[in-house]
């Protein structure tokens, strides 16, 4: 009797919960399927107020997310515990995202923090619940292919809103263990859901906003905790022609046309950024546009390893359409995109993501661009 009720114990699943529709709607989704569903939420929010000001209460990460994921919970008839990962947040997530703007590049924290925050430190949380999954809010799929064995990230059938971008860096253990229960709807029909479950969180508007950012003012923030990155500097052409000063490199993003002060007859794009001469290097649209795009920290998902280029479908960053491209296998887990044609504003430290159709063949860290 003992050996029967072992096997027929519910699986244990822990739900990375904010307080929004996605998310709580996965609760419900995953108790309907017969799971045993634990909520967590995280608390990770402990920028002062003179840097993330008043509307820090209403990010989709801050304390306000806590106190929606909590009444959400209790809705939904669920335990919930709240993680302690303030230290652990502001060691791996902010930074890095400071350090990298230090050096010149444009980071995606969201990636780092899926990977770091809700796909490691969280599972470390669930594991000590006795959980046999993970499971978010993300508008993805997850699912194993027979032939290879592998677990395969797929994006979610509503492409407008899939996620599968920020989830490249997962590695196949944390696939494996992964619940995308949202992936399989449209986003109507998740807030339809939400409103047959009586949650109001369907009216809940979605943050396009860094979460430790949420008045979205980047040059403030990075004034605050990195002051002496901010050096005044030359502007510069493709020539070397001094044109202007700048106030600091960390004002600028590759392919940034406002706000440089120089004065020409057409217009002029940020180019180039040199943190170790601290100049900004300008020119014409044109020369914003290249064809072959380096990446490191290449992770694969829908393959085992790159021996061959590798025809695919690729995006420099998460609004970017996709573009043709074939992936070239380099060493030292480094990979080049040759793309069919050129795209335009190619940025370091930004994510470029391959894809097979909806299937994700892996992603990286971009670390330059040339023709």
């Amino acid at each position: 009797m003992l050996s029967l009720m072992r096997q027929k114990r519910q699986k244990k699943v822990v739900v990375a919960m904010s307080g929004g529709v996605d998310s709580s709607v996965a609760v419900a989704l995953l108790k309907e399927r017969g799971y045993e569903v634990i909520g967590l939420t995280m608390d990770i929010f402990d920028i002062p107020k003179e840097l993330s000001g008043e509307k820090s209460l209403c990010s989709h990460c801050g304390p306000r997310s806590q106190i929606e994921a909590i009444r959400v919970a209790d809705h939904l008839g669920i335990p919930i515990h709240v993680v302690d990962l303030k230290k652990f947040f502001r060691d791996t997530v902010i930074h890095y995202f400071c350090e990298e703007y230090k050096k010149g590049r444009t980071p995606n924290p969201c990636i780092r923090c899926n990977w770091f925050i809700k796909f490691e430190a969280l599972w470390r949380r669930a594991r000590n619940l006795g959980a046999d999954f993970m499971a978010t809010g993300h508008h993805a799929r997850v699912v194993l292919d027979q032939k290879s064995g592998r677990y395969f990230l797929l994006k979610g059938k509503d492409i407008e809103k899939d996620q599968s971008y920020f989830l490249h860096a997962l590695t196949q253990e944390q696939l494996s263990r992964t619940l995308l229960p949202v992936g399989d709807f449209a986003k109507k029909d998740v807030r339809k859901i939400a409103r047959q479950l009586g949650l109001d969180v369907q009216q809940r508007s979605e943050s396009q906003e860094i979460c430790f950012i949420p008045d979205n003012n980047y040059i403030r923030f990075l004034k605050q905790m990195i002051p002496e990155a901010f050096r005044a500097g030359p502007i510069v052409d493709t020539e070397g022609r001094v044109l202007g000063r700048h106030k600091g490199v960390l004002h600028f993003t590759i392919g940034q046309r406002r706000g440089m002060g120089v004065a020409a007859s057409h217009p002029l794009y940020v180019l180039e950024i040199h943190t170790e001469d601290n100049k900004i290097v300008v020119g014409p649209s044109d020369k914003l546009y290249k064809k072959k795009v380096c990446v490191s920290q290449v992770n694969l998902i829908m393959i085992e390893k790159l021996i061959s280029p590798l025809p695919v479908q690729a995006k420099i960053r998460y609004k970017h359409p996709e573009a043709k491209a074939v992936l070239i296998p380099l060493e030292k887990n480094q990979a080049r995109l040759d793309f069919e044609r050129p795209q335009r504003a190619v940025a370091p430290g930004q994510s470029a993501v391959f894809y097979d159709g909806d299937v994700v063949v892996g992603g990286g860290i971009i670390e330059s661009a040339g023709d």
